[in-house]
């Protein structure tokens, strides 16, 4: 195996990466190129030794890599096996959370990011008025009006519906912005529900006013009013940060640890 330095440290020696860090590079940049996908099995453990040249704890360092960064699994024991997992919102959410937590950021602060990004994408949306994207968000909330005449919660029904807005709007780094923002903000509204007083119907109450909202945004989008389809969203998204952020205070930081 070719090895080459690939990065410079604090004292500006060149670092030559491990062996196990080069392995996991070419196993990671078949994943990210779609030469591996989701669920695909890694050859055994023989076989990869054998390709690589490297010795059986050199591979597992490089497996613990890859594990780490979500995107292998692995099962030990004799029919285990590593198999691939591609990247996703979720994975990012993760790591960013840390970050965010790290740096003491704000509840608020997580949640003014929503209210920045999704209007102009709904804009987006309205503006281009397409049937398929109108049925779409109309089948996803038939189908939480569904699940609201049972017992279950819809909390991640309500996120994963803003989430599909930004996606239906075409922008795929909004997406998976917005996929992160859903992660962490799915945590924060069930700390939220935690904190409700108990009563019947409380949750149900939220649940009916956040399909009223949803439901009348596919109303503005389907007429293609990209400028009221905007202004709602963006007033309906504030309005529901005050609600969370009444159940934390000004100066709470995310806590993605639980």
């Amino acid at each position: 195996m070719n090895r080459r330095p690939t990065d410079i440290d604090a004292t500006g020696h060149v670092r030559v990466p491990k062996t196990a860090e080069l392995v996991a590079a070419t196993l990671r940049r078949q994943i990210i190129r779609g030469d591996l996908r989701e669920g695909d099995g890694l050859p055994n453990e023989a076989s990869l030794m054998a390709r690589f040249d490297v010795s059986r704890p050199t591979l597992r360092e490089a497996f613990r890599v890859l594990e780490s960064e979500g995107l292998i699994g692995v099962r030990r024991g004799a029919h285990g096996g590593a198999r691939v997992h591609v990247p996703n919102s979720d994975v990012a959410a993760r790591f960013v959370g840390l970050v965010l937590q790290y740096d003491n950021v704000t509840v608020a602060d997580v949640l003014e990011a929503r209210s920045v990004i999704e209007p102009p994408a709904v804009r987006l949306l309205a503006a281009r008025r397409r049937r398929r994207d109108i049925d779409a968000l109309t089948a996803h909330l038939d189908e939480d009006e569904r699940r609201l005449a049972g017992p279950e919660s819809l909390v991640s029904a309500h996120t994963d519906f803003h989430e599909t807005v930004v996606e239906l709007a075409g922008n795929q780094t909004l997406g998976v912005l917005t996929g992160m923002l859903r992660h962490l903000i799915t945590g924060v509204i069930m700390v939220h529900r935690a904190a409700l007083p108990s009563g019947e119907g409380r949750e149900s109450h939220e649940d009916e006013l956040a399909l009223r909202a949803h439901r009348r945004l596919v109303e503005l989008i389907a007429a293609g009013d990209a400028t009221g389809a905007e202004v709602f969203w963006r007033r309906h998204v504030v309005e529901t940060n005050q609600v969370l952020l009444q159940h934390f205070d000004e100066a709470s930081v995310l806590d993605v640890l639980g």
